[in-house]
């Protein structure tokens, strides 16, 4: 299953055997078997701690308390009566709890309470026992949440509590305390507690425990406006935004989300559900789900309020056989918000980029899930945090990396391979090992895919998570995924995008979460086209360094140093990232051309980031250039090693002289793939890549074969790579043939090195045509000195013995300069030579 629930908290287990044992204290420890289903989670407060209710063999009501960090559990109070409760909550301190009760019975209802009232709320004394107030006395429902201040390190002397009534108002009541005669804790002002309205007139409401928010929607005019308050560790609040949902709650009725175990409202299956998910990186998803009536499909939305549009989603449901479903969960998972219909889907929604539907996992009819997650409605808290209020048991959701990996080995569908993919990155746990084991899986699946390339996605994706964990709010400016586009259909599931108003900020002062969530905003309202970078413009600065180096034009200096500096430091973090030596020679060779590229695309990116982001500094900005180019490159050298370790090559196949094998072409294909991967996308490749790539490519590949591929930019003639071939090749015809083809493909810089270091007439007569050439570049007829050194071969033929007078005067004369290295050994003598041979041959003589 994608999804990992890891227990946190079981009543049956973790306060079950505290209630026997103070059952078998007084003499009662059977009375628990009988009344275990009384027992219930009432209440999950901030910091995890758990209230819960149960009742004794005389019906009395019992309020307990579990301490998550001690795993000790503890009698709150006692109320002795038959009572039917209805919300619960403690303060930080657990010194005071809150309550609200209901009589059980018609008879109790006319002797214990007011006439008309029919539901109690009290506030108690509880270190030690002492007072009980009574906030309110009302025929309608009232549920408590006290709130809990963001420093908890020292005791409050005023502790601020929510009353959320059932007639569709909440207020917030102060209350003071003090301490008297030692420990004992009291209500200071329990005459008269101060209370301000928060909200009015709404018609469903969620609590965020974590963040100390109060989401609520009111009904204007037909219109459902969602609306937020930011509670903050005084007693102030903040409205924070207000935003239109276009959804009908007519169905919904009054509804109260994560406000206590809402047990008399979950007992309905078909009704519509609506929740409001954040995280840390700014998103705010609402998800909904309207009543639905047919057993045969399902509908429910997700407002992503951050991206300024909606989805419906409709889901095809087909499975007569399995009985109805019991109804939807909205779970949040972070970076993910999963919608789940117990025994038919389970459907994961990428929060952070939504835009494409391949980006979202969607399950359907896996066994493996149906095992995980338990069939009844679960309510998701903050956090990652669900609760099963049937069974009592808290969970904390992970997405499971070894179900995703394996998910990821065995589907044969593109649009799933690309959801796990990034749901799999995304967890972020050890990102090393899952790195490690995805490069394991691409290695035996590079042509797996057909509707994107494999690899690009892995360089990019890969490298987008490795920033986005270290700051979401710079991510945003890094490319996310190398598909832009998507138009396949997805089986058992079709999709509506429509756009919505972004939310509608109320105050002006930000921080954390708030401040991301208002970037998010100003980055859709204001980025048109959107800011993702791009390597383009490094490519064409590449191209035109590359050509102005053939033609001998030259940069300012400073420019190019900075640039091969960006270089250097890159291979530097690169050698520092990886502990074990590696076994592919990379990083080592010089590879002007790809240090350039590695240098602009550092440069090109920083200028990015500092065009972008306001308020950062310009070192922060360049480390992470230089982190982001890192990776990258780390990434393509862990894909050449591990296909290196994987067909167990030894250095000894770098040489020219032998066959190849099949290892050696696995290997061969799998850099060829990475070569059209990057190129497509003008990524920077490791230094001596090209090198080792030809002398793969010499090893494993016809020549006629070799040949086209260097004609078609596949393979780079690299000056390592050819004086390796020089050296390593006898000068059978095959290899003459080889090389000759190798040289007259060079450019002329490396072609006049590469030539000295091969013995052969060939190489010969390509070097007195190349010192011919630039001794006449410059020739100018003139007057012949009367004394000219005779030649050492007389020739009867009047043009060369003439030509070759000419060129030992310019040799004699240092009329002509030239630049070739080594021209020393390159004289008229030799010229004279090569010439004669070469005319002898072309008059048949």
């Amino acid at each position: 299953m994608a999804l990992r629930l890891v227990v946190d908290f079981d009543l049956r287990k973790d306060v079950l055997p505290w209630l026997r044992a103070q059952g078998a204290e007084g003499g009662g420890a059977d009375v628990w078997e009988t009344n275990y289903e009384s027992l219930r989670v009432l209440n999950v407060e901030r910091n995890g701690n758990i209230i819960y209710t149960y009742k004794d063999d005389k019906r009395n009501v019992i309020f307990g308390f579990y301490d998550c960090q001690t795993k000790q559990n503890k009698h709150l109070y006692t109320f002795e009566k038959d009572l039917q409760v209805i919300s619960g909550s403690i303060n930080s301190e657990k010194t005071l709890l809150a309550a609200s009760l209901v009589q059980s019975t018609e008879e109790g209802r006319r002797n214990e309470l007011q006439p008309g009232s029919r539901c109690l709320t009290l506030l108690v004394e509880i270190y030690p026992v002492n007072n009980v107030k009574v906030l309110k006395a009302v025929d309608s429902y009232i549920w408590v949440q006290f709130l809990y201040p963001y420093v908890e390190s020292h005791p409050h002397s005023q502790n601020h509590l929510l009353l959320i009534s059932e007639e569709k108002y909440i207020e917030q009541v102060h209350i003071q305390v003090t301490q008297e005669d030692g420990d004992t804790v009291v209500i200071k002002n329990s005459d008269h507690l101060p209370r301000d309205r928060i909200a009015e007139d709404f018609v469903w409401a969620q609590w965020d425990m974590a963040e100390q928010r109060l989401y609520y929607i009111n009904l204007k005019k037909s219109k459902s406006i969602l609306k937020c308050i930011q509670f903050y560790a005084d007693k102030s609040f903040n409205l924070m935004f207000e935003t239109p949902l276009d959804i009908s709650l007519k169905d919904l009725g009054f509804k109260l989300v994560n406000f206590g175990c809402e047990y008399h409202q979950d007992t309905l299956s078909k009704q519509s559900t609506l929740c409001v998910f954040t995280n840390h990186t700014g998103s705010l998803c609402v998800c909904y789900s309207p009543k639905f009536d047919s057993w045969e499909q399902i509908t429910y939305s997700v407002f992503y309020l951050h991206k300024g549009y909606s989805k419906t989603f409709t889901a095809a449901l087909g499975r007569a056989g399995l009985p109805g479903p019991m109804g939807i969960t909205f779970l949040n998972l972070g970076y993910y918000v999963a919608v789940y219909l117990p025994g038919h889907f389970f459907h994961l929604l990428n929060v952070q980029y939504p835009d494409l539907r391949c980006h979202s996992l969607f399950l359907k009819g896996n066994n493996k899930m149906f095992d995980v997650l338990p069939h009844c409605p679960l309510r998701s808290l903050s956090g990652s945090r669900m609760l099963d209020w049937c069974s009592g048991k808290l969970y904390q959701a992970f997405l499971d990396q070894s179900y995703l990996l394996w998910f990821l080995w065995n589907t044969s569908l593109d649009w799933e391979k690309i959801a796990a993919l990034h749901c799999v990155l995304s967890c972020g746990r050890d990102p090393c090992f899952l790195e490690g084991q995805i490069i394991q899986w691409i290695s035996e699946n590079l042509s797996a895919c057909h509707s994107f390339d494999l690899l690009q996605e892995f360089l990019i994706a890969s490298s987008y998570w490795s920033i986005f964990l270290e700051s979401c709010t710079v991510a945003m400016l890094f490319p996310w995924s190398s598909v832009l586009t998507w138009n396949m259909e997805i089986p058992g599931i079709t999709l509506v995008t429509e756009e919505i108003a972004l939310p509608l900020m109320k105050v002006h002062s930000f921080k954390g979460y708030w401040e991301r969530l208002n970037t998010n905003l100003q980055y859709v309202k204001y980025t048109k086209p959107r800011l993702h970078y791009h390597n383009s413009v490094v490519g064409r600065e590449w191209h035109n360094l590359i050509s102005e180096e053939k033609t001998g034009k030259r940069r300012a200096t400073a420019y190019v140093r900075n640039i091969l500096d960006n270089a250097l430091k890159v291979i530097s973090n690169i050698e520092a990232r990886n502990s074990e030596p590696r076994v592919m020679p990379l990083l080592q060779e010089e590879d002007h051309h790809q240090r350039l590229l590695i240098g602009l695309m550092v440069s090109e990116l920083k200028d990015h980031l500092l065009r972008h982001l306001q308020g950062v500094e310009r070192k922060n900005t360049e480390q992470m250039a230089l982190d982001y180019v890192s990776k990258l490159l780390d990434l393509i050298c862990r894909i050449l090693e591990s296909t290196w370790r994987k067909h167990k090559l030894n250095p000894w196949v770098l040489r020219c002289n032998r066959r190849n094998s099949a290892a050696e072409f696995a290997v061969f294909h799998t850099m060829t793939r990475i070569l059209e991967a990057t190129s497509s996308l003008l990524l920077p490749l490791p230094p001596g890549f090209h090198t080792l790539h030809m002398i793969l490519g010499v090893n494993c590949l016809p020549l006629h074969n070799l040949l086209h591929y260097v004609d078609n930019g596949v393979l780079l003639l690299t000056e390592t790579a050819v004086t390796r071939l020089m050296k390593d090749l006898d000068n059978t015809e095959k290899n003459e043939k080889l090389k000759f083809g190798i040289i007259v493909r060079l450019p002329p810089l490396i072609g006049q090195k590469i030539c000295r270091l091969w013995d052969h007439p060939v190489s010969s007569n390509i070097i007195s045509r190349n010192h011919v050439t630039r001794l006449l570049q410059n020739y100018k007829k003139q007057a012949q000195s009367s004394v000219i050194k005779k030649s050492s071969f007389t020739v009867e033929f009047l043009p060369l013995n003439y030509f070759i007078e000419i060129l030992t005067h310019l040799e004699s004369s240092n009329q002509a300069l030239c630049d070739f290295e080594g021209h020393d050994n390159v004289d008229a003598e030799f010229v004279e030579e090569a010439a004669l041979k070469h005319t002898t041959m072309l008059l048949g003589l």
